[in-house]
């Protein structure tokens, strides 16, 4: 069966990873929508599918917990067999696999030659022989590291779709805010008094920045800038938010596990300020436009905050939890850490101070 980019008019785009690398690819969705004007499905994981009710390129989602991709879900033979069936009866005419280029893009490659899509486009370091159709060799990190948004919109446009637009897309919705206001009510807040968010959790360890700091941070934000400090995460996360919300005492609000992601968004877009790890929760904060700062473990660089007003703090992660992934080894090396400017409490504090201050 011959077919080419052009005449693609239902294609597969498989995101297996979180949430904020979904939002990160949304530049690429956008433009094969613009360019071929067709059906877009996505095919991502329970981690990231919450937030694809808010992407409005995407026309379809089918969920997949694989099992070469880190995730808490058990994945069996039956299941990964069901996902081919489905795939195989949809009809796709093409897929396209994006990536980190830590991932080996191999096994989804494989998921889709056996769904029978004709059209099979991705990075990959080795030759991957018949499992795509359309190979771009990785260069990545070993001769150079692009944004991750950036390297997702060079694989579409290896297909020749034309970006219009860069910006992250995600939509939020105004319906939403008399739910956040009771809730920010019921767990102590004002929303007619100043706030800033801060997001201090993280279900990756490497990635946790120092309880002690964080105390700090949000005690001298409080008494700065007489303002409330409300503190965010997950499901599962209330604990350790109360920990927090206890130790900084007065102006600390919890609301972790609270709220929707679509009321989360809500609430980050009407928010003079975010402070995050490094999380989905910075590309919500770039998708919406709102200042973020970053306490940025060394991990993946490629993943700052797009195209918006932010500040980047980064600190280590210790021998311990640094991967074993012999590419993520080698970035890490690379690093210019002496450059870097470091997130300590003092530096936050004036990224506060210089991201309040109106543009």
């Amino acid at each position: 069966m011959n077919i080419h980019w052009n005449d693609c008019k239902k294609i597969l785009c498989i995101r297996l990873d979180n949430m904020g690398d979904l939002l990160m690819s949304t530049p690429a969705f956008r433009a094969l929508k613009e360019s071929f004007q067709c059906h877009l499905t996505l095919l991502t994981s329970a981690a990231a599918a919450p937030v694809t009710a808010d992407i409005p390129e995407i026309d379809q989602v089918i969920v997949f917990n694989a099992p070469w991709v880190k995730h808490d879900h058990v994945a069996t033979p039956e299941t990964y067999q069901q996902l081919v069936e489905t795939l195989r009866k949809e009809h796709f005419d093409a897929a396209i696999i994006f990536t980190v280029y830590s991932q080996n893009p191999l096994p989804t490659a494989m998921l889709a030659f056996e769904a029978g899509i004709p059209l099979r486009l991705a990075y990959c370091r080795e030759n991957p022989y018949q499992l795509l159709t359309h190979w771009i060799p990785d260069e990545e990190p070993l001769h150079t590291v692009h944004h991750q948004v950036e390297r997702d919109i060079n694989l579409v446009a290896f297909t020749g779709a034309k970006v219009m637009s860069t910006k992250l897309s995600l939509q939020t919705h105004e319906t939403h805010w008399p739910a956040i206001i009771k809730k920010m009510r019921l767990y102590g807040a004002d929303h007619l008094k100043p706030w800033i968010v801060i997001h201090p959790m993280v279900q990756d360890a490497k990635r946790q920045y120092n309880f002690y700091k964080w105390v700090e941070i949000g005690k001298q934000i409080i008494a700065h800038h007489q303002c409330q400090l409300l503190i965010t995460g997950n499901t599962g996360e209330e604990a350790d938010a109360e920990a927090l919300k206890e130790a900084i005492g007065e102006g600390a609000i919890n609301l972790a596990g609270t709220l929707s992601v679509a009321e989360f968004a809500l609430l980050i877009r009407k928010s003079p300020l975010v402070i995050s790890v490094n999380t989905g929760t910075i590309h919500i904060a770039a998708a919406t436009a709102t200042p973020v700062i970053v306490l940025y473990a060394l991990t993946n660089l490629q993943h700052t905050p797009w195209r918006v007003r932010s500040e980047v703090l980064y600190f280590d992660v210790p021998p311990s939890l640094q991967s074993k992934n012999v590419l993520l080894q080698y970035a890490y090396q690379q690093i210019p850490k002496h450059q870097l400017k470091k997130a300590t409490v003092e530096n936050v504090l004036k990224a506060v101070n210089k991201l309040l201050q109106p543009v």
